[in-house]
C-alpha cells in the first residue's frame, strides 16, 4: 500500500506541474495579445486622435488646421504631444491674402485616460502649451474678406485648462508708419475653456522697460471667429518691484495696479502707480511721485492714449494727457500736454537741477508741452519742453541774491537809504514762455516783477547750473537820481534822468545776469544797442 501512495503522488505533482505549465504558457500569450492590441490600439489611436485634435480645433476656429508631427504613448494612459501646430483666419480672411497663421504653436502635450478613445467627446483635464503666438490681423484686412461658410465640424475633446509658456500676443496694423504692438507672457493658465462662454486666466506678462513682470487675472472672450480683435478682454494687474533704472536717466521702483476691460483692438486701463524714489541723473534727487490714470490702448495702431493722468510730485499736483506714439523702425514718442495749475516750483528744481539747496521756492502755474523721443540716450537728452509759465510769491534761497532784489525793490521805489544787506524781504513774481532742449532751457520771454520795478529778460541756462546767460532791461517808479542815496550824487544823475526815462518809466536801464544758477551776477549793459 505504501507504495502505491507515492506513486499516486508522484503522478498527481505532474499533473500539478502540467496544470501551472498551462496557465503560464496561457499568461505568455494573453501578454503577447495585449501587447498585440496594444501596438494595433496605438497605431490606430494616433491617427484618430489627431483627427480629433484637428477637428475640434477647425471647428472651434472655422478655419483650416495644420499639425507637423503628432505623437501618443501608452506608459499611462495615453501621452500626446505634437509640435508645429497652425491655425490660420477664416477661410474669408484668407483669400483677402492673409498667408500668415493666426495660432502658432511650436509645442502642445496633454494626458488621457485609454477610454477616452471611445468616448466623444473626450476629456482632457490639462493641456500644456509652450511657444503660441497669436497674431490678430488688422480690421482693415479683415473687412476685405468674402464671407465663406466652411462646413461645420464637432468639437470631439473637451478640455477644463490650458497652460502657456512663453507666449506672445501680436496685433498687427495696417498703417505702413507702425510697428505691430507685441504683449510678452511669460505663462498663462486658462480654465473654463468651453466655446462659448468667457475664458478665466491667470496670467504673467513680461515688461521690458520697465523692466519686470505684470500679473494679471480675468477674463477672456469668448473668441470672435471672423473679427478676433473684437475678442473681449477684462482683468486686474498687479506690477511690482519695476526698476526704472532700466530706462537710461532716470531712477526708482515703481509699483502699480489696476483694472482693464475692452477688446483686443481697443483696452481702456484705469489704474495707479507709486513711486517713491523716482529720480532724474541731472539731479539724482528721489523724490514721491503717485499717478492716477486713465489709458487707452488701441491694437489697431499700437499707440497709448492717456486721457489723463493725475499726478503728484512732491507736494506738488498736475494732469497730463497725450499719448505713446509707435513710429515702425524707431520705437516709442511720448507727447503730452501738462498742466500745473498750483504748484511749487522748488519740487521741480530738486528733481531737475544739482543746485542744493534750490535757488528759490515760488508758487507755480505751467502749461507746456512735452516730447520724448526713443533713442539709446539718458532721458534728459531726448526730452524736450515748450510752454509758459507763471511763479508768484518767488524768494530766492540764497541770502545774498534775495538781497539784491530786497535793495533793487527799495532803489526802484526810490527809497534807497534802506537799500542795504538785511532789508526785508519781497516777494516777487515772474511770468515766462520757454523751450528745454539737450539740457538747455531757453526763454523769449521772462518778466520778472517786484515792487517798484519790472524786469524784462530773454536768455539761456543749462539744466547743470554751468550756464546762466540773460540780458533785458529793468524799469522802476523811480528815476535814476532818486535811486541813489548820497544827496550829491543824485543831484549829479539829474542830468541824465531825460536819457533813461522811456515809456512811462522812471528810468529803464539794459541790464545783464550771467554766472551760475546758484551765484549770479547782475551788471548794467550800457553797451548793448538797442534796435529802436
Amino acid at each position: 500500500m505504501p507504495e502505491r501512495s507515492e506513486s499516486a503522488d508522484v503522478r498527481g505533482g505532474k499533473r500539478r506541474r502540467g496544470v501551472w505549465g498551462w496557465i503560464a504558457i496561457s499568461l505568455l500569450l494573453a501578454v503577447i495579445a495585449l501587447a498585440v492590441i496594444a501596438e494595433v490600439m496605438m497605431h490606430r489611436a494616433a491617427p484618430i486622435l489627431k483627427g480629433r485634435v484637428i477637428e475640434t480645433l477647425s471647428a472651434r476656429f472655422k478655419s483650416k488646421v495644420e499639425l507637423d508631427e503628432f505623437h501618443v504613448s501608452a506608459l499611462k494612459g495615453l501621452e500626446v504631444s505634437g509640435d508645429g501646430l497652425r491655425i490660420y483666419p477664416p477661410d474669408d480672411v484668407v483669400a483677402a491674402g492673409a498667408t500668415q497663421p493666426l495660432i502658432s504653436l511650436r509645442h502642445f502635450w496633454f494626458h488621457a485616460e485609454m477610454k477616452g478613445l471611445f468616448v466623444k467627446p473626450m476629456h482632457v483635464g490639462s493641456v500644456h502649451v509652450e511657444g503660441m503666438e497669436i497674431s490678430i490681423l488688422p480690421r482693415e484686412m479683415r473687412a476685405q474678406g468674402v464671407k465663406q461658410e466652411r462646413r461645420a465640424g464637432k468639437m470631439l475633446i473637451d478640455v477644463d485648462e490650458i497652460v502657456f509658456d512663453d507666449s506672445r500676443l501680436v496685433l498687427e496694423t495696417a498703417k505702413p508708419n507702425k510697428d505691430p504692438k507685441v504683449f510678452d507672457m511669460s505663462r498663462i493658465v486658462m480654465r473654463n475653456v468651453g466655446p462659448d462662454d468667457p475664458w478665466k486666466y491667470d496670467a504673467t506678462l513680461v515688461n521690458a522697460i520697465p523692466k519686470g513682470d505684470i500679473h494679471a487675472v480675468g477674463t477672456f472672450g469668448p473668441w470672435q471667429n471672423e473679427a478676433p480683435g473684437e475678442s473681449t478682454v477684462t482683468g486686474h494687474y498687479t506690477f511690482d518691484h519695476a526698476d526704472l533704472n532700466t530706462i537710461k536717466g532716470i531712477g526708482g521702483m515703481l509699483a502699480s495696479v489696476g483694472d482693464f476691460t475692452g477688446l483686443l483692438d481697443r483696452i481702456v486701463v484705469d489704474g495707479t502707480t507709486d513711486t517713491p524714489d523716482f529720480s532724474i541723473d541731472t539731479a539724482n534727487q528721489p523724490m514721491p511721485l503717485h499717478t492716477r490714470f486713465h489709458a487707452i490702448v488701441d491694437g489697431t495702431s499700437g499707440d497709448t492714449y492717456l486721457q489723463p493722468v493725475d499726478a503728484r510730485l512732491g507736494g506738488s499736483s498736475f494732469t497730463c494727457s497725450g499719448a505713446v506714439v509707435n513710429v515702425k523702425g524707431q520705437g516709442h514718442f511720448i507727447d503730452l500736454d501738462v498742466n500745473v495749475p498750483n504748484g511749487q516750483i522748488q519740487d521741480f528744481l530738486k528733481l531737475a537741477v544739482k543746485t542744493r539747496p534750490v535757488v528759490m521756492t515760488a508758487r507755480l502755474a505751467m502749461k507746456t508741452k512735452l516730447h520724448i523721443r526713443p533713442g539709446p540716450e539718458r532721458v534728459v537728452k531726448r526730452i524736450g519742453l515748450k510752454g509758459g509759465f507763471t511763479m508768484q510769491q518767488i524768494h530766492f534761497t540764497n541770502p545774498d541774491v534775495q538781497d539784491k532784489v530786497d535793495m533793487l525793490s527799495l532803489r526802484a521805489q526810490g527809497d534807497p537809504k534802506e537799500a542795504k544787506k538785511g532789508a526785508p524781504d519781497v516777494r516777487s513774481k515772474m511770468v515766462g514762455q520757454f523751450v528745454m532742449e539737450k539740457e538747455r532751457m531757453s526763454f523769449s520771454r521772462l518778466d520778472y516783477t517786484m515792487p517798484g520795478a519790472s524786469v524784462g529778460l530773454t536768455g539761456v541756462y543749462s539744466l547743470n547750473g554751468e550756464q546762466f546767460e540773460f540780458a533785458g532791461k529793468v524799469r522802476t517808479e523811480a528815476k535814476v537820481s532818486q535811486m541813489v542815496a548820497s544827496r550829491w550824487k543824485s543831484w549829479m544823475l539829474k542830468v541824465v534822468d531825460p536819457f533813461f526815462a522811456k515809456n512811462g518809466a522812471g528810468a529803464e536801464i539794459p541790464v545783464k545776469i550771467s554766472g551760475t544758477k546758484s551765484a549770479p551776477k547782475f551788471g548794467l549793459d550800457l553797451g548793448r544797442k538797442d534796435k529802436k
